[in-house]
C-alpha cells in the first residue's frame, strides 16, 4: 500500500517518464503508437496518466460526495431556487376585517361596505374527514351557534390508496351535540396504489358535492369549503350570514400554526373559502376560486395531533406523501424532537417565491406564548387540549 502511495506521489511530482509535466510528448507518442484492439484501453491509460493526484481525488472522492449531497438535499436545493423558476400567484384583493363583541351587526356590515339583511342566511359546513378527531371537535363547537347543517364525508381509503379505518363512524357518539344537524356519508376507496394522490382526493371531493346536495342546500345559502384543520372563527361566519352583498366566492385568510397554537408561522393561509351557493355552478374545491379575501378570519392548525401515531399516519396518507423521502422521517423519537423544536417534519426549505422570504423563514418556528383569540372550546377545555397550548409539546405515543 505504501509503495502504491509513493508511486502516486512520484507520478504527481513528475518522477515517472509517463505523463509528467516534462514528458507529455512521450505519453502522446505512446498513445499514437498503440493500435488495434488495445487502442481504446491505451487511450484511457494515457488519460489517467495525465491526471495529477488532486484530479484523482476530485473524481473519486468529491464527485461521489456531491452526487450524494444532491440525493439527500436535492429537494432543498430545488425549493431554495424556486424564485428562479416559479412566479408568485396574482395577489388577492384584501378586505379589512372589523370586529368587536360590543359593536352591532349593522355597524359591522357597514364597516365592510355591506348592507344588513332582514334575516341571516343558512350556513352549511362541509368537510372531508381523515382522522383529525380533536380538531373536528374544536371546529364544530366553534361553528355550532351559526351552522344549520354539518356535512362530513369519509372514506375507507387514504388519498395514497391505502386502507384506513372509518375513524368518525367509530367515534360518532362523541359528536352527539351535532347529530340533529349532521349529514354523514361514506365513500369506498378505489385503492389505486401508485396513482397520483390528487386524483383520489378529487374523486372524494366530487362525492362530497353530491352529499352537499343531499343535505338540502339551496341557492344563496352559505357553503364553507375548508379542510378540518382550517377553523373559521364563529364571528366571521356570523358576519357573513347577516351581511348582504358579500362576494359570491370569498376566500378567508387564516393564521397559520404548526403542531399547536404555540408555533405561529404566518398569516398567509388562504385556501379556506365561503360561497353563496348557486345550483349547477358551485363545486367543492380546495384551490383558488376568487381574487377576494377577508383577512384574520380564523386559524389553520397543521399537523396538530395528540399522538405521534397520528403524525405518522398523516405523513403517509395525505396527498404530499412524496415528501417522506426517507424512512427515518417516520421515526417517533425524531418526530417528537421536531415538534418541540418547531422544525419541519419533512426537512424542507420554506415554500416561498422570493429569496428574502425563504431566508426569513428558514430554521425553526419561533415560540409564541399568546393564547389570546383562540377557539372558545379549546380554552374552555384546556385540560383536555393541553397539547395544543403553548409550553406543551410532548405528545402521546398512540
Amino acid at each position: 500500500m505504501s509503495k502504491l502511495i509513493e508511486k502516486a506521489y512520484l507520478i504527481a511530482e513528475g518522477g515517472s517518464r509517463y505523463c509528467s509535466k516534462k514528458s507529455d510528448d512521450i505519453c502522446a507518442n505512446n498513445c499514437e503508437e498503440e493500435s488495434g484492439q488495445a487502442s481504446s484501453i491505451s487511450r484511457v491509460r494515457c488519460i489517467l496518466r495525465g491526471l495529477d493526484l488532486k484530479a484523482l481525488i476530485f473524481i473519486f472522492v468529491l464527485v461521489p460526495l456531491v452526487i450524494f449531497a444532491i440525493y439527500i438535499h436535492g429537494q432543498k436545493i430545488t425549493y431554495f431556487f424556486r424564485p428562479l423558476w416559479d412566479s408568485p400567484p396574482k395577489p388577492f384583493h384584501e378586505i379589512p376585517h372589523y370586529y368587536h363583541e360590543n359593536v352591532s351587526m349593522q355597524n359591522l356590515c357597514k364597516l365592510h361596505g355591506w348592507k344588513t339583511r332582514e334575516f341571516p342566511r343558512r350556513v352549511f359546513d362541509a368537510v372531508l374527514f381523515s382522522n383529525e378527531l380533536d380538531l373536528l371537535t374544536i371546529r364544530w363547537h366553534e361553528l355550532y351557534p351559526y351552522v344549520n347543517e354539518f356535512i362530513l364525508l369519509e372514506s375507507n381509503s387514504t388519498f395514497t390508496g391505502f386502507p384506513k379505518p372509518l375513524v368518525f363512524s367509530s367515534h360518532r357518539d362523541r359528536f352527539k351535540f351535532v347529530e340533529p344537524r349532521l349529514t354523514y356519508g361514506m365513500i369506498p376507496g378505489r385503492f389505486q396504489k401508485g396513482e397520483n394522490p390528487f386524483v383520489e382526493e378529487a374523486y372524494q371531493r366530487l362525492a362530497l358535492d353530491h352529499l352537499i346536495k343531499k343535505a338540502g342546500i339551496e341557492d344563496d345559502d352559505l357553503l364553507i369549503m375548508s379542510d378540518v384543520d382550517e377553523i373559521l372563527s364563529r364571528h366571521t361566519i356570523n358576519l357573513l350570514r347577516w351581511c348582504d352583498d358579500i362576494p359570491p366566492a370569498l376566500h378567508l385568510r387564516l393564521k397559520n400554526y404548526l403542531y399547536s397554537f404555540e408555533f405561529l408561522t404566518d398569516n398567509n393561509s388562504w385556501r379556506a373559502s365561503v360561497h353563496r351557493y348557486q345550483s349547477g355552478k358551485t363545486r367543492y374545491a380546495h384551490f383558488r376560486q376568487s381574487d377576494v379575501i377577508l383577512v384574520d378570519a380564523g386559524w389553520h392548525c397543521s399537523f396538530c395531533f395528540r399522538r405521534i401515531s397520528e403524525f405518522i399516519f398523516k405523513m403517509k396518507a395525505y396527498s404530499h406523501t412524496d415528501r417522506v423521502r426517507f424512512k427515518r422521517f417516520l421515526n417517533p423519537a425524531r418526530i417528537q424532537k421536531v415538534i418541540c423544536k418547531g422544525s419541519n417534519l419533512f426537512d424542507m426549505i420554506p415554500e416561498e417565491y422570493t429569496f428574502k422570504e425563504i431566508i426569513a423563514k428558514m430554521g425553526t418556528v419561533p415560540h409564541s406564548y399568546s393564547a389570546v383569540h383562540l377557539p372558545a372550546h379549546l380554552l374552555e377545555n384546556a385540560d383536555d387540549y393541553r397539547f395544543l397550548l403553548p409550553g406543551n409539546c410532548t405528545r402521546e405515543s398512540g
